[in-house]
């Protein structure tokens, strides 16, 4: 969920089913702003609070990496 305006572009953004604006995923599940060539964020410098605070390759991102996903919420 995006918290904080911290200039993330209106294409990677939408909205949930409760009307919190959150990052898009893609159709398989990946967040819109990864690159796939390099597996790097293509807007690291306006990346969401969330994205700032979570720590790569710490035990949540592990756990969160091996979960499936699912979509639930209408694309905008």
């Amino acid at each position: 969920m995006l918290l904080t305006d911290t200039g993330v572009p209106p294409e990677h953004i939408t909205t949930d089913k409760w009307g919190a604006e959150t990052m898009r995923r893609l159709e398989d599940g990946w967040c819109s702003a990864v690159d796939r060539n390099t597996y790097e964020c293509t807007i690291y410098a306006n990346r969401p609070l969330i994205c700032r605070e979570f720590e790569m390759g710490s035990a949540e991102c592990i756990a969160e990496r091996a979960q499936p996903v699912t979509l639930s919420h209408p694309k905008r």
